[in-house]
């Protein structure tokens, strides 16, 4: 999927959420485990239900692998599943030395046909190289997270006086375009979004920890939004199991709308459409 094509999905859906399929089999409401594939039927019904809202899906891979062959199944019917037109996001957090890293990029965009996936950058450029070779396929590359850990590595300054995730920033854009690459910018450090859209002002950014987490919807788009949005919200588990019950996918689609109300209200204050 190209830039143009989700900014497309922005406007046209007044809207940049994305909806976290983070699918637990402990979480999912009792009266779906007598189906054939319980995870599956889960989500297919939130994707009916939210779809007309968001405009892209993102499903922890983890939680897919953690069922062994079924799970990368019900992924694989999942992806199948999710309307052509919304940006789909392996979160999967890859990211190795380079005939490894090339493996992971055929399994998710080759055979499972994601438009992305999240690259730890860890291990340098020759680790992400190989998942920026697909035509319009994209890099996530995580920069600064919403978890608490963060602190421990992504803050350490440099001899240059600079945050590590700075560092990163300015190393990887010599890497590619910003039609090829996203940042993970976590919602619950709102306080420093802006000073990392000044680092990076064409990006996209995937931003998890609203909802559930905490994050604040109104500071991250005060501060992220750049001239095509430039923003990419997820939200999970507020979403998804906003009911346990019969009625979880109608609760799913109210959260999803009250989420887009507000995006809208804040793309008509910045672009006026």
């Amino acid at each position: 999927m190209t830039r143009l094509e989700i900014y497309e999905q922005i406007k046209k859906k007044q809207s940049y959420l994305c909806v976290g399929l983070d699918t637990d089999l402990e979480k999912i409401p009792k009266h779906l485990l007598k189906n054939e594939d319980p995870v599956f039927e889960f989500n297919k019904q939130i994707i009916d239900a939210t779809k007309d809202f968001c405009v892209a899906y993102k499903p922890n891979i983890a939680f897919y692998e953690a069922v062994g062959a079924s799970g990368w199944n019900s992924l694989q019917k999942t992806i199948d599943y999710i309307p052509p037109d919304i940006f789909t996001i392996a979160d999967a957090k890859r990211g190795d030395i380079g005939n490894t890293s090339a493996l992971y990029a055929k399994a998710f965009f080759n055979h499972l046909n994601f438009d992305s996936i999240t690259v730890a950058p860890y291990m340098g450029e020759d680790s992400v190289k190989p998942f920026l070779e697909f035509q319009n396929k994209w890099v996530i590359l995580l920069v600064h997270t919403s978890n608490t850990g963060s602190e421990d590595f992504q803050r350490l300054e440099t001899r240059d006086g600079k945050y590590l995730y700075e560092e990163v920033i300015f190393a990887s854009q010599r890497w590619t375009t910003p039609d090829k690459m996203m940042y993970v910018v976590g919602a619950t450090h709102a306080d420093k979004i802006a000073a990392i859209r000044a680092l990076a002002p064409d990006h996209f950014f995937l931003v998890p920890g609203v909802g559930a987490q905490g994050g604040d919807l109104a500071a991250v788009s005060n501060a992220g939004m750049n001239a095509q949005c430039g923003l990419i919200v997820n939200s999970s588990r507020a979403i998804i199991y906003a009911s346990n019950g019969i009625d979880f996918a109608d609760a799913a689609r109210k959260e999803a709308q009250k989420i887009q109300l507000e995006m809208k209200d804040h793309l008509e204050k910045a672009f006026h459409y």
